[in-house]
């Protein structure tokens, strides 16, 4: 057959990564695929600005998008643009019309996943999104294809690299979070507005995404909690630590017989776990399935050529099955419809730190408040005094987060507690 051609939306980051891909591996991917794929056309927002940029790539660029989404004779359009409108738009015509869509778009995803896979369905043609969760790391066709014989318990991962970044500097060398965020944004990794990454909203719609597949039902972004990191300080760090743990701000989807949690918050996990060796701004998302036991991916969660590798990989995948007759053969894996757990009835451990005023019977009645609520303490370690203050570090064992709030409540309503400093939740065994 002739050439297979592309149609991309948007030329950022990613975009320039896949057509440099596609050109370094030209004659690797026409071997594999026995047909040439060509890049035949590229929405950009500023037709001006782009040829002036790439005037080799002049006669590509357009900022009409129906040379894009309504040529017949392109039959995979690749968006890369991001945000959700009007990208979601041009996907859905473009699939409309017969074209397989290849996105890295996990807002979209995360949000409109039902129209989208609703659509990909009517029209028999292929929907693909590995660059959408961690960058580089194949995780979602690993869970929807590789790993479809199992019954998943929970996946947990690190998903935020700007975040995990941020973190790592913050326990390497005890920098204040303001100072880690300014690093980061002069690196390239935080956005000059970092709120999606910091408040853990990136990582929720990644996770929505994983959850989605994992547990075979429908979960959105907005079916996911999510805390940032904002108010983790190198004094909790330096607490974990001592406690044999690090804190990473996780994505976290288990499944019991009450329904499916879903939470995006920072986390101290044991320093035996495989995350907490994941550092600077690489990605890993450990999985536990029934029948493979635990597994874990690891690698660059973002990035011009990692998250252009992923896009490739469904590229060549989308052009196999148009040359075999063969698209639209992986549908959606949402065929069940189960109830997320809303955040106050998950169960797990947590770290509490309270300024407290330094004299008798203080302890005695914040052990109480915790008792009454229904807290059982594993440990309270006073950590140092500040002229007339203690501060004070409580861990729990495993509890409802409904019940954890209602003693903080009352705790921040005595006269003898100054401050709440953090609230912090913990997975594993310290």
């Amino acid at each position: 057959m002739a050439a297979v051609k592309i149609g991309l939306l948007g030329f950022g980051t990613v975009g320039r990564g896949v057509y440099k891909v596609l050109q370094t591996h030209r004659e690797k991917i026409y071997n594999t695929l026995g047909v040439e794929v060509e890049i035949a056309r590229v929405l950009v927002r500023n037709l001006e600005k782009y040829q002036k940029t790439y005037p080799e790539l002049s006669n590509l660029f357009t900022e009409d998008p129906r040379e894009v989404i309504d040529d017949p004779e392109i039959k995979i359009v690749v968006e890369v643009m991001g945000g959700i409108k009007p990208a979601l738009d041009y996907v859905l015509q473009a699939m409309r019309n017969d074209k397989s869509v290849i996105t890295a778009n996990k807002d979209m995803i995360a949000e409109h996943g039902r129209e989208l896979f609703a659509t990909h369905e009517e029209q028999g043609v292929d929907f693909l999104f590995e660059a959408s969760v961690a960058g580089g790391i194949p995780i979602i066709r690993t869970l929807k294809e590789s790993l479809a014989g199992n019954n998943f318990k929970e996946v947990i991962g690190i998903i935020n690299g700007t975040t995990n970044y941020m973190l790592t500097k913050m326990s390497l060398y005890g920098a204040p979070y303001e100072e880690v965020l300014k690093e980061a944004q002069e690196k390239g990794y935080a956005e000059a507005d970092p709120t999606s990454d910091v408040e853990g909203f990136d990582a929720a719609r990644k996770l929505a995404i994983l959850a989605s597949i994992a547990f075979n039902s429908r979960v959105t972004f907005k079916d996911v909690y999510a805390e940032g990191i904002t108010r983790i300080t190198p004094i909790d760090i330096q607490y974990a630590r001592e406690l044999g743990g690090v804190i990473k701000l996780l994505g976290i989807a288990k499944e019991d017989e009450e329904g499916i949690e879903v939470r995006v918050h920072p986390t101290i996990i044991p320093q035996s776990h495989p995350l907490a060796a994941v550092n600077d701004v690489f990605n890993a998302i450990f999985v536990e399935g029934d029948a493979v036991g635990p597994l874990m991916f690891y690698g660059r969660g973002a990035g011009e050529l990692p998250t252009a590798s992923a896009v490739i990989g469904d590229i060549i995948e989308a052009v196999k099955n148009i040359r075999h007759h063969d698209t639209g053969r992986i549908g959606c894996t949402c065929y069940l419809e189960k109830p997320v757990k809303p955040i106050g009835e998950i169960s797990t451990k947590y770290y509490i730190r309270l300024v407290v005023e330094d004299k008798p019977g203080v302890l005695a009645s914040v052990a109480q408040v915790f008792g009454n609520q229904g807290v059982s303490i594993a440990s309270v370690i006073q950590k140092r005094s500040i002229e007339d203050l203690a501060e004070l570090v409580v861990m729990t064992h495993r509890v409802k987060e409904r019940h954890i709030r209602d003693a903080v409540s009352i705790l921040k309503g005595m006269s003898t507690v100054r401050e709440i400093a953090n609230v912090i939740r913990a997975e594993g065994d310290f």
